[in-house]
């Protein structure tokens, strides 16, 4: 039976020759994760996964060759402390049989050092980064990525349901987040964000968690994540305590309509720059717009932020099995911040949402 890693080996493999690309170079990052199920322990070490037509490689450390040996079944090339690795990346080089200038794909996130260390050693080369080869592969999620991310969402739901259930006069925003955290460790994901806004904080889109204590009247934004069988989460839901102004109800209208029309906006085919515009356009034409301060939305897959990125310059276009955030917000100083998020699969007929959590939800 062939296994996941050979058969994302495979697609790469299709997609270098579609590229014209000779050899591609992975540090030890969620690339790597993907492509070989192998997450190495990254220091200064030089360690690299390289993939060329006809072979693949790890030039790795010696000291952790032998428990990595445990989860692939790829060729290592390793070096010792007291050797350095030029002479091993020599042998996995030669062992690829690139041409005298090869077209060479690097990890965006690979370390300077280990970059400069192949480039280095492959004079006259070309290269790039990987939005065409691993990245495209990426962006495309298969059906076991779908369900892991869809497990992970409806985990999310919970989560955020226990913080808002929380909710009680004096109660602090860090006491909410570990009241989030707890569903998360219950269920054995791992948390990896947690903000919890009270008030006027919810108007920074990146606050800081802390000792704000609860208090009637105060809009409550949370926006939450967790890590599920390796994939992520991410979702914002808002309420209020007690009853609703009128002011957090109309913006809250506004920004769940921009969430709807970027639902609508976002067909395979369409530039992203199209579904942030059909969002932006719902806030700006309420007289909003200086106040939604940021992307419409982010990628997310093995990493919470990855591409496609929803901005207003993007020129990437959307295609089936893309995941991605649909996050507008208006951000009132002094006042309360609302932002409705959604992470969505597109499909061929348009956005599948993964969470199961309606958006009004805190506001019955």
């Amino acid at each position: 039976m062939t296994s996941i890693s050979d058969q994302r080996l495979a697609c790469l493999r299709a997609r270098m020759s579609a590229t014209g690309t000779d050899l591609v170079a992975i540090g030890p990052s969620s690339h790597m994760a993907f492509m070989a199920g192998l997450d190495p322990h990254g220091d200064e070490r030089p360690v690299m996964l390289l993939v060329s037509h006809d072979h693949a490689g790890f030039l790795m450390p010696a000291l952790n060759v032998d428990s990595s040996r445990q989860k692939t079944k790829l060729t290592f090339y390793p070096w010792r402390d007291d050797d350095g690795p030029d002479a091993a990346l020599a042998a996995l080089l030669q062992a690829c049989r690139l041409p005298d200038k090869p077209s060479v794909v690097i990890d965006e996130t690979m370390r300077a050092d280990f970059c400069l260390l192949l480039l280095d050693a492959l004079p006259g080369a070309s290269r790039r980064f990987t939005g065409d080869t691993v990245g495209f592969l990426r962006a495309r999620k298969d059906a076991d990525e779908y369900e892991r991310l869809k497990a992970s969402a409806l985990l999310n739901d919970k989560a955020a349901l226990a913080g808002f259930d929380a909710l009680k006069p004096g109660i602090t925003e860090l006491e909410v987040a570990a009241a989030i955290r707890d569903v998360y460790k219950a269920a054995g994901a791992v948390p990896v964000f947690t903000s919890v806004c009270f008030g006027a904080n919810g108007a920074f889109p990146h606050h800081h968690t802390g000792e704000t204590k609860l208090a009637p009247g105060d809009a409550v934004l949370i926006d939450t994540g967790g890590r599920l069988d390796s994939y992520p989460s991410d979702m914002t839901r808002v309420g209020f305590f007690g009853e609703p102004t009128q002011a957090f109800e109309t913006v809250h209208t506004i920004v769940d309509r921009a969430v709807e029309a970027a639902l609508a906006a976002a067909r395979p085919g369409i530039a992203a720059k199209t579904v942030d515009k059909a969002a932006r356009d719902v806030i700006a034409q309420a007289g909003y717009g200086d106040f939604f301060t940021h992307r419409t939305g982010h990628g997310l897959g093995i990493d919470i932020h990855e591409p496609p990125y929803l901005t207003a310059t993007s020129e990437t276009v959307l295609d089936e099995g893309m995941v991605f955030s649909i996050e507008p917000g208006i951000y009132l100083p002094d006042r309360f911040g609302l932002r409705l998020e959604e992470i969505v699969i597109l499909r061929e007929d348009g956005p599948e949402i993964l969470s199961g959590m309606p958006r009004d939800a805190q506001l019955r």
